[in-house]
């Protein structure tokens, strides 16, 4: 059974990205998102590719295009989240690293939330999804704060889906 496991950075007014770039430098964050990616598969909007501007070393990624014409040396490409998964069936471990609307996608899909929460609200035009969080359990949060390049307290936190309760029935009085 693979896992789909969802992995952002955002701020607490959910902002996730400006002018197609990230609006933070954290240094800890790329190489925590360096050691949870490595080995697997990460699916991303072409936007988020273009950001990137290559394929990350020791990591498969497929990036999702409505363009049926679009061919990117070093990426397998998908035309929907569904092919993308697809295409990754064999990874126990699948990432999706963004964007927004890839993120929307995925959210009901995902198992997972591996979210660096930044703790200030920070000017964006792209956001990460509204979601129920009575429905994850946090599993873990590590606290870290930086000075340099910028000043900024944010947490490392994963969320796991609840299961759903097989034994409940509701009880309807007549």
């Amino acid at each position: 059974m693979n896992s789909l496991s969802i992995i952002v950075a955002m701020a607490k007014n959910r902002a996730i990205g400006i002018n197609n770039t990230l609006p933070w430098r954290i240094p800890e964050d790329l190489k925590h998102f360096k050691k949870l990616t490595m080995g697997h598969h990460m699916i991303m909007g072409r936007k988020t590719f273009e950001s990137i501007g290559k394929p990350l070393p020791g990591r498969i990624t497929v990036v999702v295009s409505r363009d049926r014409n679009l061919k990117i040396d070093g990426c397998t490409v998908a035309h929907s989240l569904q092919e993308a998964v697809a295409a990754c069936a064999n990874d126990p471990q699948i990432f999706v690293v963004g964007g927004a609307d890839i993120y929307a996608q995925a959210l009901e899909l995902a198992d997972t939330l591996f979210i660096t929460e930044i703790q200030q609200d920070v000017e964006g035009d792209a956001y990460f999804p509204e979601f129920d969080r009575l429905g994850w359990v946090e599993t873990s949060r590590e606290i870290h704060r930086q000075e340099t390049p910028q000043p900024l307290e944010y947490h490392f936190v994963e969320y796991r889906r609840k299961a759903a309760d097989s034994n409940f029935a509701p009880a309807f009085i007549e």
